[in-house]
Order: C-alpha cells, then sequence, then structure tokens
C-alpha cells in the first residue's frame, strides 16, 4: 500500500539477494500503484484494496515456479540461504504442503507467541509438524496451494492462515515448522488495526462454518467464545468482538467444504483439534 517506505527497499533487497533458487517476484499494489519497485520485478496494481489473502491470491497468479513464498513487505530475510533451506526441506519431502520458518523481532530476537505455529509456544526454537501457519513470511508447495483453492479471500484480514493450513491438510499435505530458519519482522501489535476485534471475531466464525464438519462448529465457536470472554477485559473490544461474531453469524464466508474426520484425527494427534 506504498506506507512503509523505510521497510520495503530494506525487505525487497533481502528478498533479492537470496542465493541458490531462481526467483520470480511480484509485487501487488492493495488500491495503489507500488512504488519503490526495483528493476525487473513485476508490478501488479489493484484498483481497489481488496485485502491481505485476496491480494497473496492475485500474486500468485502472476508467477510461476514450482513453490510460493509470501512474504510481507515489513520483513526481512537476514540470511541469504533462508530460502533455499525452506525450499530444500519441501523439496525432499514430498508429503509437505508447506514449511514455517521462524519470525523473529529484529531489535529483541523475541519470537511472539503469535508466530509460533501451534498451541504449546512456550519454547520457539523447538521444530516439528504444525497444523496452522504465521501467513505473513511462509513457503508453500504450489500444487498444493491451487488444490486448496489458495488463500481465502472473503476474510479481508485476520486467521487466513489457518483456514489455508486447514485445507492443505485435507488434502492429505502436512506444514513443518522450521525454526533454525530465521525471518525478522518487528513485533507490532495487531490490535493496533481499528478493525481488529471485529473482524478476527467474524473470520473466526467464518473459519469454522467453511472447514468443519457440522458437529464441531458450535464446540468451535463456544472455544472462541468462552477464550475471548477470558481474555478480554476491555469493553470496546468485547463489544466490537461481539459485533464481528455476529456479523459472521450471518454469512458471507463463502464457498464451504468441510474436512474429511479423517483430517480431524490428522490435526488432532498432530496436537491441535481443529476446536481450538
Amino acid at each position: 500500500m506504498n506506507d512503509r517506505p523505510e521497510e520495503f527497499p530494506q525487505a525487497m533487497a533481502s528478498l533479492l539477494a537470496q542465493q541458490d533458487v531462481d526467483l520470480d517476484v511480484v509485487v501487488v499494489g492493495n488500491g495503489c500503484v507500488p512504488a519503490q519497485v526495483p528493476a525487473g520485478v513485476k508490478t501488479v496494481a489493484l484498483a481497489e484494496n481488496v485485502g491481505i489473502p485476496e491480494g497473496r491470491n492475485v500474486g500468485a497468479q502472476h508467477v510461476g515456479g514450482e513453490l510460493l513464498f509470501f512474504f510481507d513487505n515489513d520483513a526481512v530475510l537476514p540470511h541469504p540461504d533462508a530460502l533455499a533451506r525452506l525450499a530444500a526441506a519441501l523439496l525432499r519431502e514430498p508429503g509437505l504442503a508447506y514449511a514455517q520458518p521462524r519470525i523473529a523481532d529484529p531489535k529483541t530476537g523475541v519470537t511472539v507467541r503469535r508466530w509460533v505455529p501451534r498451541l504449546r509456544a512456550g519454547d520457539p526454537t523447538r521444530p516439528g509438524i504444525v497444523t496452522v501457519m504465521a501467513e505473513g513470511v511462509v513457503m508453500i508447495r504450489r500444487s498444493a496451494f491451487d488444490a486448496a483453492g489458495g488463500w481465502p479471500g472473503d476474510f479481508f484480514l485476520f486467521h487466513e492462515g489457518i483456514d489455508l493450513a486447514w485445507r492443505l491438510w485435507d488434502q492429505g499435505g502436512t506444514g513443518r515448522y522450521l525454526p533454525d530458519i530465521v525471518v525478522h519482522h518487528p513485533a507490532t501489535n495487531p490490535a493496533r488495526h481499528d478493525r481488529f476485534y471485529r473482524l478476527s471475531a467474524r473470520n473466526r466464525v467464518w473459519l469454522a462454518q467453511r472447514n468443519l464438519p457440522t458437529p464441531l462448529i458450535p464446540l468451535n465457536l463456544a472455544t472462541f467464545v468462552l477464550l475471548a470472554l477470558w481474555r478480554l477485559r476491555d469493553r470496546t473490544a468485547l463489544r466490537a468482538t461481539a459485533a464481528g461474531f455476529r456479523e459472521g453469524l450471518r454469512g458471507g464466508h463463502g464457498q464451504r467444504t468441510p474436512m474429511r474426520w479423517r483430517t480431524v484425527a490428522r490435526l488432532t494427534r498432530a496436537g491441535r483439534p481443529p476446536i481450538v
């Protein structure tokens, strides 16, 4: 959106400095014409801001390659072999659908809890199979991405990584967290977005309605409501969450494709049943 004039050039420089990979790079302007784009990099200018998930879908349509790497424009790859190592992990394990590096704040080195794609997030350096993703910096096998239908464009912002991860798992794939591959990203608070609580709640409802077998939908949503009541103390945040929850129940979630019970069992065995 041309709103990071300092961060974006650093992000692009670190991306173009990657070694031992063939890059086909596109920058998507979400409601703008991309500025500060290096020579040789493709651009797509969207007439309006369609949201982050749909912007990523548009980007994927304009690049080739066996693997897709989605990269927020305020992130930095501090080592020139990061993409090669992510690609190597995917290529040596055919059943792997996506690979997630460890995201760390460049100033403190801290990996905040929401960046660790599992429930037990106390040790962000522990690798392993994961069932969700931190969508801003992730590499996905192109064939798996296409089979899963891409990102949920209707979400606009928040929880799109859970939706895509569940669909990748339902296609038979898995995800792996590789914390020895580090990406820098500032540890900003997602609640800085004025629509955070409303869209988070709405998309949690849509996530369940789109992906879960019918008996699990009320369990998933009940878990969300209980966690929201336990965590949130600010009345404004609670009201926005309630408004988003009601909005989600009114529909608009897009195509419903409930996962198979076999996928529910696989996710549960992997440590994250799809009710949490």
